[in-house]
């Protein structure tokens, strides 16, 4: 069985038509700047219009298109294995907290969908996260009981309504999962009608702080405002917060796929590694899609990245009477050091401008959560989940070993990117095939489409100077370093990169 041939996000193809938004073409004023327009962004608009501000929503692409249409929407806050590690290392309180600020925004999902009568496929489901390794099985067992101390509801198992080997589980009640393009498409409506501003194709490059900060974009126009919300996945103005030293960019991939077999409800997610995480979509003709995803790894970095497609096809094989594989796609998270988000004021002494990053593949109740604590500190000038997720919080043991594990690595990429010597022509390049390039001498990224055309771009990052590698599955170059994207033209996909990359003859 063949893979598609391009990736195709099922939520992109099965999402109805789309509402057109301008691109921002003059100077505005207004009280809050919305930036990046995923489920914190979106949700942020929606809760802050609604308590009466005048919000302008910028997006740098088209609405609806970033990794919100990348994702695998599972609504939860059973985030792997995270609640016995986060009492061990931060306290019970903590980790109550966490779970809090999740359940929270799953009641704000499940609110909003029944106020507003939204047809998004919210349904609630159980959660699960299961092993078939023996070593695992004492981590789960962790888990179960952080869960009981906790009072989340869930209970161990030794089996799973799955067909997929287990020797234990742990399952946490009641989650649940939707359409997140459906749901945002009206909640985007609902900005507008409440008076609030949505502009598509216009990219924020930069803030000019202070007590009436003013949010400038690439194109010159300005949005003055009294608060600045950055919900983009590094945040596009720093702060001299150094973020892009600070948190990872993760690939990770999916495939969508239709079976023989009844799918048993659940949401699912394998405790040791590869993850495999697996749950359905209802189709429109009533059949059942299998979300399939997993093969995470640093962007930019390890094998070839259709592999890691293939070695989901090979599971999906296994498990599961496939009759197509009807989509694959894959997605960009950001992992803080210690797994929580940032989520708050950017820094100390700019208390107007807030971000929200950092989801750890969570980002549908973490997205949600955060919205929901940025609209408190507005609205309200503080938050009881403000110090857990401030983004000025103090750096733990162990974050301060992921930060230098991380900037070491981008070191070694940085370096090693420049020692890289190609020894390709770009008239070598067959069709469809990309690949690091000699032109004039100097080390570039060809592809040739499948027109024939080719397509030749210098290969160093604007961002910070990185070589970017060449991603065979999704067909784009992409940054070891800090998680750029551009696509086979140059053009930016994925920050933190604002420039695109320069395009040269071959």
């Amino acid at each position: 069985m063949q893979l598609p041939q391009f990736p195709a996000s099922y939520w992109t193809a099965s999402q109805p038509e789309r509402a057109s938004y301008p691109k921002l073409d003059q100077d505005i004023e207004t009280e809050v700047v919305v930036v990046g327009a995923g489920i914190a962004g979106i949700t942020a608009a929606y809760v802050l219009a609604r308590q009466g501000y005048r919000v302008a929503l910028v997006e740098a692409g088209e609405i609806l298109n970033g990794t919100t249409a990348h994702t695998t929407a599972k609504i939860t806050a059973q985030h792997d294995l995270i609640y016995d590690e986060l009492i061990k290392s931060s306290g019970k309180d903590d980790a109550g907290l966490y779970y809090q600020a999740s359940a929270e925004a799953i009641a704000f999902i499940k609110q909003t969908v029944e106020d507003q009568g939204i047809y998004c496929g919210f349904t609630e489901q159980d959660a699960y996260v299961y092993t078939n390794a023996e070593a695992y099985l004492s981590k789960l067992e962790n888990e179960a009981k952080a869960y009981e101390d906790l009072g989340i509801p869930g209970a161990y198992l030794d089996r799973i309504p799955l067909s997929v080997p287990v020797l234990g589980a742990v399952k946490m009640s009641r989650q649940a999962q939707f359409h997140p393009l459906q749901y945002l498409r009206r909640l985007a409506e609902l900005v507008v009608e409440k008076g609030g501003e949505i502009y598509a194709h216009t990219t924020a490059v930069e803030v000019s702080p202070g007590d009436n900060p003013v949010v400038i974009t690439s194109d010159g126009h300005k949005l003055s405002c009294r608060f600045v919300v950055s919900c983009t996945h590094f945040p596009f103005y720093d702060g001299h917060g150094f973020y892009f030293s600070r948190m990872h960019a993760d690939r990770s991939y999916v495939l969508g796929l239709e079976a023989e077999d009844a799918y048993p409800g659940g949401m699912y997610l394998s405790a040791e590694d590869p993850k495999r995480s697996i749950r359905y979509a209802d189709m429109s003709d009533g059949s059942k899609l299998i979300i399939l995803g997993g093969q995470s790894h640093k962007t930019g970095q390890g094998i070839c990245t259709i592999h890691h497609y293939e070695e989901l096809q090979k599971f999906a094989e296994e498990h599961f009477r496939v009759k197509e594989i009807a989509y694959r796609w894959s997605a960009q998270d950001l992992v803080t050091g210690d797994k929580l988000p940032f989520i708050g004021r950017i820094t100390a002494s700019s208390p107007n401008v807030f971000i929200a990053t950092g989801f750890r593949k969570w980002g549908m109740t973490n997205g949600t959560a955060a919205a929901l604590l940025i609209k408190d500190l507005i609205t309200e000038g503080e938050s009881r989940y403000e110090r857990l997720y401030a983004p000025s919080r103090p750096l733990s043991l162990k974050t301060i070993g992921s930060f230098i594990s991380d900037n070491a690595d981008v070191a070694k990429h940085l370096i090693g990117g420049k020692l890289q010597h190609a020894t390709r022509r770009p008239d070598q390049l067959a069709i469809d095939e990309g690949a690091i390039v000699q032109v004039n001498g100097k080390r570039a990224g060809g592809y040739r489409d499948q027109d024939g055309k080719l397509h030749v771009v210098d290969t160093t990052c604007t961002h910070m100077g990185c070589e970017v590698e060449w991603n065979n599955g999704d067909r784009t170059w992409d940054c070891p370093c800090h998680g750029s994207r551009f696509s086979i033209a140059g053009e930016v996909i994925e920050g933190p990169a604002e420039k695109p990359l320069k395009q040269l003859q071959a």
